[in-house]
């Protein structure tokens, strides 16, 4: 496990360790780290300041954290070394944190012009580090556009800039006719544009890499 963890990249091991921690403590005491850590509505009784923060390092279950850890470790390993570390830092927090604001935001319009449940809203909090992972998935598919990626079901073969196309569609339209009920999507999204929007804004000014 040493000698695993050795060959991960700073940032990127160290997210896996915090993520493991937080994943750890919950399944010991899940009330407690739900209430304080996972994300609240804004108006909320149940929300606190750091929560659009810490929420990236909480999870609903073992597939979850396992699918998102899989992902952060297959891919963001080959971003944090084409970005460098300090740049890759950054990287998954904004992204993370475009991920809240897309949320929020798309709450903000269901609650207030599309008669959206209230209470609901208030109670319901979204966990996961899955926005900050589709930034990180946008990243290498525009840092690597024609790498070969392969679906562990169904066993498909794309370049990376044709598979996170698909992902992010499948995302959208899953968001907007709300067919897979109890996902963040809109969270998705958010985490994948500012990817996007940081990426362009770093070539645009030549600071893409280090």
């Amino acid at each position: 496990m040493a000698r695993f963890l050795d060959n991960i990249p700073v940032v990127t091991r160290n997210l896996l360790i915090v993520n493991v921690i937080m994943y750890v403590a919950t399944l010991i005491n899940q009330e407690y780290m739900m209430a304080t850590f996972a994300m609240f509505y804004p108006t909320s009784p149940f929300f606190r300041w750091w929560q659009p923060v810490t929420h990236m390092f909480m999870h609903g279950g073992i597939w979850h954290i396992f699918f998102n850890m899989y992902t952060l470790v297959m891919f963001g390993m080959v971003v944090e070394r084409a970005l460098g570390t300090r740049k890759f830092l950054w990287f998954y927090f904004i992204t993370g944190l475009g991920a809240v604001a897309l949320h929020t935001l798309i709450q903000w319009v269901e609650l207030t012009y599309l008669g959206g449940d209230q209470i609901a809203a208030m109670r319901t909090p979204m966990v996961g580090a899955s926005g900050a992972i589709y930034g990180v998935l946008v990243a290498f598919a525009m840092i690597y556009p024609q790498a070969r990626m392969t679906l562990l079901f169904p066993p498909v073969t794309l370049s990376a800039k044709w598979m996170v196309i698909i992902f992010i569609g499948i995302e959208l339209v899953t968001g907007i006719t709300g067919t897979a009920m109890g996902i963040a999507h809109f969270a998705h999204l958010g985490g994948a544009l500012f990817g996007w929007l940081l990426i362009l804004y770093w070539r645009k000014t030549r600071k893409t890499y280090y």
